[in-house]
């Protein structure tokens, strides 16, 4: 990424648009006078990429999708939806600095519930049935996936819980469509369609340090019901009201 990001430079943009805690780094790295507009960072005041949300400074602004503080929700939300599994694996990528921050989170959460975790790295879909096989053998009653560098490997790793029979609560819709339990994340499109915003007004003259950073205000919790069926799970009523979507 430093090397893609030294390459945008060289080739005088107006501005450059981020995506995730690697690109942003290796975007803030690369430049301390071209205007930056983040998307989908997690913490970015715990990464250290800004000092506050409100006054972030410099040359960087953008929008935060909370992942390191939804990791606790989204394994809540699993319980909910299958209360007999307290053996939950969790998949996630070890180099993503923000998957730290998510690992405290639902190791808090999970103490409280009375929850057992195994934490399995996988970095990209080569090692997933590798990291199914070691989830399994630990006897794994259901899957938490972390966000962070997830998006291409979401829907083979949906198709493998589904073979496995395993509920699986993973990041967005293309996951529970490709046969996931379920998802809780915040909603990307909506984020983007706030990051062109931004993009907008600092191409016609504001700068990036007077544009407060954004948290997300929607959420999309989806459900897959043909899924549930197949895998042997009943979801609960009051579950299936609060859901923003459900597959049947």
């Amino acid at each position: 990424m430093p090397e893609l990001a030294s390459a945008l430079i060289n080739t005088d943009v107006d501005l450059i648009l981020s995506v995730n805690t690697p690109g942003t780094r290796a975007a803030m790295e690369a430049t301390k006078a071209i205007p930056i507009v983040m998307t989908a960072i997690g913490d970015p005041v715990g990464l250290g990429l800004v000092p506050s949300l409100a006054r972030p400074g410099g040359n960087v602004t953008g929008l935060s999708n909370m992942s390191g503080d939804l990791a606790g929700k989204r394994l809540e939300l699993l319980n909910e939806a299958v209360p007999t599994a307290k053996r939950i694996a969790v998949m996630m990528h070890p180099d993503d600095p923000i998957v730290p921050i998510q690992v405290k989170d639902i190791n808090e959460t999970a103490a409280r519930m009375g929850l057992a975790l195994e934490i399995i790295p996988v970095r990209d879909a080569t090692e997933l049935e590798k990291a199914f096989q070691r989830a399994l053998q630990w006897r794994a009653q259901a899957l938490l996936r972390l966000a962070g560098q997830a998006t291409v490997i979401g829907p083979p790793t949906a198709e493998l819980a589904l073979k496995h029979r395993m509920p699986a609560m993973l990041l967005v819709r293309q996951d529970v469509e490709a046969g996931a339990l379920m998802s809780y994340f915040t909603d990307q499109p909506a984020l983007f369609r706030r990051a062109a915003i931004y993009v907008d007004k600092i191409l016609k003259g504001t700068k990036p340090a007077d544009l407060p950073i954004e948290q997300p205000t929607k959420f999309e919790f989806i459900i897959n019901l043909k899924t549930a069926k197949q895998i042997g799970v009943t979801i609960p009523p009051n579950l299936l009201a609060r859901a923003d979507k459900v597959l049947r």
